[in-house]
């Protein structure tokens, strides 16, 4: 029995190794997103601070792991093998939780999913243990789960998302009515002060505030006093040198070392987010499985009675948990943030969110709720508009007036600047190291998140042209919030029923889907890399020379004749034989091809700024070949989608004669498709007149069916769903060859233009 449980004890820290890994690959985003966002440094140097921040702050963690021993349930109600049970449905799910939310790309967090996996699995195992006594659910359940605490946990959660957005807001409004969008004259002044404030607040909350309940919190100084009595008496002290030394410290790299100081603050503002992250977020991997390894190790030291025997008052008092083993947490984090491609691709939800200025499509749709709400702040600033003095107003705006320090050449600038960036991670590490210090597991994903949603508003980067998508985006992440605790519960509570009313052999079970999802996840992930990574071959950019321009169009161009082809050819053989699984391949690639030019369609604004080199007419091809393309697009799509229901429906096939003149028509559009696709290749244009002429040989054949199929409605041959859904056909088969062409002739007037420019 011994060997047996010591297998699950290795399984909870296999489990919380994944954890470790896919979190951080998650959350990383949090304290990366305002250093990278503002382009304050290298990354390498980013990178660093963040490595430091998360190793420091895993040995704040020590005071945290009490949330997984005691913080939810009352241990002392539960045998060793009921709390074993719930710590495994709780690993078993965050793992399966985590798999599923990154698979549909939907926003989570791992301090809520922890938290609502311990209340689930604690509670069905609690109604098990209830049920076999023969006890009153409803009377008894308040004995087993620690109500208060959870609720106190839940509800601190909650509410930080709401202050995390006011404060973060408010601090941001002052900031900018100070320092202006053109901060640097400012900063030459009171940029040093600034700083000063900033990393002493930090200072004040990560350190001071901090230490309670840290691994190293009780070292004794030469005078006997422990570290955590010293710095609480001496805190004004601290803080007065702590602001001393860093104003004097950041004048000093500015005026020798020309350092900028809002980089010291971002790069300072960086290692101490990295730090709360760590040191709040720990316990999310490592507590539940450090938990049970204690557990363990007292049953063992019992003597080994039965371990549904065996009760677990030892978890509700205060266990210290070794150094070393926060140590290794915060090494395998470091190494996650270093490796994971995950980590590094930091173009996240947060950065899309709160860009200052346009920066292509927006990541939500609008909704509803978010219309309403921006109708009604509209009119609400109207009205306030007009009540206050004209002077006041003018003076606030001009405090906001729009700049930037981006050249006109660079287009690959900053998200939102400095000033912005050094207030979000400010102010989220000060919240979270609060809630660290008060011993709530904060969210840390909704805490920056929502800080940095406040610092935008403030920052109005949310304007009428945005406004909508963005509130959208904040409503999308406070329901994934709720929708994670929700999935979080159930979930765990369905595993530890499982597990309680079937036996141990289900554990092997949930272990192996676990398992199986895990890497389902990453052959998922890695199949859309490699097709995001060919999506970007083709995106144009700044830096490329005039052939590259060339051969990303025209792949463009190849992958929308050969898309088209493909759609229409598939399609009709798959509706004349009514194979569904032919019309289901078409109806993909129809989707495929379809997000493709929507895609290239909304990366025009960006495109035509890229394509710098050249003139005015060669920008306007560009914009036609991409129209073009999204036609052709909407062609094919009005032409398979009515196709599609027809089959889908049972209505009767096509006559013979209207399948016959259909083969016919794929055959003769398969062969104009080659030979443009061979044209566009060799960049043949010559053949384009060619091209005109089989182009308009395919619409006579057109015109002749769409008379013979007038003639078979007045002999009464076909009916008119028949007669609707072959019109259809004809006419988006002629909206696409006449877009073919036009996509041809402007490909030709592109490649001219650009080769044209020296």
């Amino acid at each position: 029995m011994d060997n047996f449980y010591l297998i699950l004890v290795v399984v909870l820290f296999a489990l919380a190794i994944s954890d470790l890994i896919v979190g951080v690959s998650n959350d990383a985003v949090n304290f990366l997103n305002s250093a990278i966002g503002s382009k304050a440094a290298p990354k390498w140097v980013i990178f660093l601070m963040a490595s430091l921040g998360v190793l420091v702050g895993a040995t704040f963690s020590n005071g945290m792991m009490e949330v997984a021993r005691k913080g939810i349930f009352h241990p002392e109600m539960f045998y060793f093998s009921e709390i074993m049970v719930i710590f495994l449905a709780v690993m078993i799910t965050d793992v399966i939780l985590l798999d599923m939310f990154n698979t549909f790309g939907m926003p989570t967090s791992t301090t809520v999913s922890i938290v609502f996996e311990l209340l689930g699995s604690a509670v069905a195992v609690s109604v098990v243990k209830i049920k076999a006594a023969g006890g009153s659910i409803v009377m008894e359940l308040a004995q087993y789960i620690n109500s208060g605490k959870a609720l106190a946990i839940i509800s601190g959660i909650l509410v930080s998302v709401f202050i995390a957005f006011t404060v973060g807001a408010v601090v941001q409004y002052i900031a900018r009515m100070v320092f202006t969008f053109q901060y640097r004259r400012t900063m030459k002044y009171a940029g040093a002060i600034f700083g000063g404030l900033a990393i002493t607040a930090i200072t004040y909350f990560m350190l001071i505030k901090g230490i309670h309940g840290s691994s190293f919190a009780d070292i004794k100084l030469p005078g006997g006093e422990s570290i955590e009595s010293w710095s609480a008496s001496n805190t004004w002290t601290i803080m007065l040198y702590s602001f001393l030394f860093w104003t004097v410290l950041i004048q000093l790299l500015r005026w020798i070392f020309k350092i900028k100081i809002l980089k010291v603050v971002v790069l300072a503002g960086t290692f101490a987010l990295a730090m709360a992250f760590a040191g709040n977020d720990l316990v999310n991997f490592i507590g539940v499985p450090l938990a049970g390894y204690n557990s363990f190790k007292a049953w063992v030291a019992s003597g080994g009675p039965a371990p549904d025997s065996f009760t677990m008052e030892m978890l509700a008092g205060k266990v210290g948990t070794p150094t070393y083993m926060l140590l290794i947490a915060g090494f395998v984090m470091i190494i996650t943030l270093i490796m994971s491609r995950k980590a590094r691709s930091v173009v996240a939800t947060t950065v899309d969110l709160s860009r200052q200025y346009e920066g292509g499509t927006e990541r939500f749709d609008s909704s509803l709720a978010a219309r309403v709400l921006v109708r009604s702040s509209t009119r609400f600033n109207n009205k306030l508009t007009k009540v206050l003095p004209g002077a006041l107003t003018r003076m606030v705006q001009s405090r906001f007036e729009p700049y930037s320090y981006v050249s006109e050449d660079e287009t690959d600038g900053p998200a939102f600047d400095k000033v912005r960036a050094a207030i979000n991670l400010v102010v989220a590490s000060i919240l979270i190291a609060i809630g660290t210090s008060l011993k709530l597991p904060l969210s840390t994903t909704y805490v920056t998140f929502m800080v940095a949603m406040g610092t935008s508003l403030a920052d109005r980067a949310w304007d009428r042209e945005s406004a909508v998508y963005r509130i959208s985006g904040v409503f999308s992440v406070i329901g994934g919030w709720f929708l994670t605790a929700l999935i979080a519960f159930s979930v765990s509570a369905i595993i530890a029923l499982l597990i309680s009313l079937s036996g141990n052999f289900m554990i092997f079970v949930f272990i192996a889907l676990a398992i199986f999802m895990v890497i389902r996840t990453q052959i998922f992930f890695k199949k859309r890399a490699k097709k995001k990574a060919a999506e970007e071959e083709e995106d144009i950019d700044v830096a490329d020379a005039n052939e590259q321009i060339i051969e990303k169009s025209s792949k463009q161009v190849v992958k929308a004749i050969v898309s088209s082809n493909q759609i229409v050819s598939l399609g009709i053989e798959g509706f004349v034989q009514e194979d569904r699984g032919k019309l289901k391949t078409a109806e993909e690639a129809c989707m495929t091809f379809s997000k493709k030019a929507k895609r290239n369609k909304e990366k025009v604004y960006s495109t035509v700024n890229n394509i710098t080199a050249g003139t005015l007419e060669t920008s306007h091809f560009y914009v036609q070949m991409i129209e073009h393309q999204r036609l052709m697009a909407h062609a094919v799509h009005f032409m398979l989608e009515p196709m599609i229901k027809h089959v889908e429906n049972n209505h009767k096939p096509f006559i013979p004669e209207q399948i016959e003149k259909l083969n016919e028509l794929s055959q003769q559009m398969d062969s104009l498709f080659n030979y443009v696709l061979h044209a566009v290749k060799e960049e043949n244009f010559d053949e384009l007149d060619n091209i005109v002429k089989e182009r308009d040989n395919l619409i006579d054949l057109l015109k002749k069916m769409e008379k013979n199929q007038i003639k078979r409605i007045k002999n009464k041959a076909v009916n008119t769903r028949n007669s609707q859904l072959f019109f259809k056909i004809i006419s988006e088969i002629e909206f696409l060859l006449l877009h073919v062409v036009n996509l041809v002739k402007a490909q030709r007037d592109f490649i001219t233009n650009t080769r044209q420019i020296k």
